[in-house]
C-alpha cells in the first residue's frame, strides 16, 4: 500500500472514530435521560438505567451511521484544507478523483464490517436476549427471556417489584405464552420470600402480547442477519406477511452501497465548496442534504412497506436518486 493511502486512510479512520464517539455518547445520553425518567419514582440503582441505556444504544448507532459517514467525510477535507494538503497531494500528482476512489472503497469494506460484525453484535447485545420492563398494577416487572419463537417466550426469568422497587417474587419458566395480554406461563418456578413453589400454568397480565413485542422488536434491528431469515423462514410457514422482513434484509444487503454515496456525496460538497471560508456553514449545508435524504428514503421504505410499490424499488430508488446527483456533480471534480 502506498504511504499516500495509508495517510489518507487513516485520516479517514480517525474522522469517523471521532465521529462515532460523539455520536454514540449523545445517543447514551438521551437514552439513559429516557431510563431516568421511567425511574424517577423508583428507587433503584442507577445499575439499571445506565444498563439499559448500554442495551439501546447500539442499534440506534447503527441507524445514523449513514450521517456519521457524511460528517466524518466533511471532517476528512477539513484536515485536508488546513495547511493546503489537498494542495501538496494534488502537485504531487493525486487527483481528486484518486482521493475520492481511496476513501469510497474504504467506506465500502468498513460497510461490509458494519453488517457482519457491528450490526450482528448489537442485535445481540439489543437481545440479549430480550429485555422487556413494564409497569402494571402498581407493579414492575422486569422480563428476560432467551428468544421468541412464535407467540412463545422461552427460558424466560421475571422478576416482580413493587412501587418501592422491592423485590416481591422471581417467575422462571421455560415457555410463556404471550399470544394475549394475559401470559400463561408454562411450569412455572415461583421463588417468593425464600419459598419456591411449582404452577403447572400461571396466570401474568402484562401491558405487552405478541404482536406488541414483535412490532417492538421488529423494527427488527434487534436481529442479526441470521435471525432475520431464521423468521423469514419461519412466518413463511405461518402464512405470514414477509414485507417489512424483506425490506429489512435488502436494507442490510444495500447498506455499504448506500454509506459509499453519503460519503460521495459528502466529499462533493466539501470540494464544490472548498473555497468557503467558513467551515460551518459546509457542514450545515451537509446536514441539510442528510435530512433531505433521510426523508426521501423512509417515504420508499414506507410505500415499499405499505406495498404501494415493490421492495426493489423502495430500496433502490433513494440509492439511484443519490448515485444520478453523484454523477452529475462529480464530472469535473478533478478542477475543483
Amino acid at each position: 500500500m502506498k504511504t499516500y493511502t495509508k495517510f489518507l486512510i487513516s485520516i479517514f479512520l480517525n474522522s469517523i472514530f471521532n465521529v462515532f464517539l460523539i455520536m454514540f455518547s449523545l445517543i447514551f445520553i438521551l437514552n439513559l435521560l429516557t431510563e431516568l425518567e421511567f425511574f424517577k419514582e423508583i428507587q433503584v440503582s442507577i445499575y439499571y438505567p445506565i444498563y439499559f441505556s448500554f442495551l439501546n444504544t447500539p442499534s440506534f448507532i447503527f441507524d445514523v451511521f449513514p450521517f456519521v459517514f457524511l460528517l466524518s467525510t466533511q471532517l476528512f477535507f477539513n484536515d485536508l484544507f488546513d495547511n493546503d494538503q489537498i494542495d501538496i497531494l494534488k502537485y504531487s500528482g493525486l487527483k481528486n478523483s484518486k482521493i475520492l476512489s481511496i476513501i469510497n472503497i474504504t467506506a465500502f469494506l468498513l460497510g461490509v464490517f458494519i453488517i457482519f460484525f457491528f450490526y450482528n453484535l448489537s442485535s445481540n447485545v439489543t437481545n440479549n436476549g430480550l429485555w422487556i420492563k413494564d409497569s402494571i398494577n402498581s407493579k414492575i416487572l422486569m422480563i428476560n427471556a432467551a428468544k421468541i419463537d412464535q407467540n412463545f417466550l422461552l427460558d424466560a426469568y421475571i422478576s416482580e417489584f413493587n412501587q418501592d422497587f422491592e423485590l416481591l417474587k422471581n417467575i422462571k419458566s421455560k415457555k410463556i405464552d404471550i399470544s394475549k395480554s394475559e401470559w400463561l406461563i408454562h411450569d412455572a418456578e415461583i421463588f417468593e420470600q425464600n419459598y419456591k413453589k411449582d404452577k403447572k400454568i400461571y396466570k401474568l397480565n402484562t401491558n405487552f402480547n405478541y404482536n406488541i413485542i414483535q412490532k417492538l422488536f421488529s423494527n427488527l434491528s434487534s436481529l442479526s442477519f441470521l435471525d432475520l431469515w431464521d423468521m423469514r423462514n419461519n412466518y413463511k410457514k405461518l402464512n405470514y406477511s414477509l414485507t417489512d422482513i424483506d425490506l429489512q434484509l435488502m436494507k442490510l444487503i444495500t447498506y455499504p452501497v448506500y454509506l459509499v454515496l453519503m460519503t460521495m456525496l459528502s466529499s462533493i460538497i466539501m470540494l464544490n465548496t472548498k473555497k468557503f471560508g467558513n467551515k460551518y456553514a459546509k457542514i450545515v449545508l451537509g446536514l441539510f442534504c442528510s435530512v433531505v435524504i433521510y426523508y426521501i428514503s423512509n417515504f420508499f421504505y414506507v410505500l415499499g412497506s405499505t406495498e404501494k410499490i415493490n421492495l426493489v424499488g423502495a430500496i433502490i430508488s433513494p440509492l439511484l436518486i443519490l448515485s444520478l446527483i453523484n454523477i452529475y456533480f462529480v464530472r469535473n471534480i478533478n478542477a475543483k
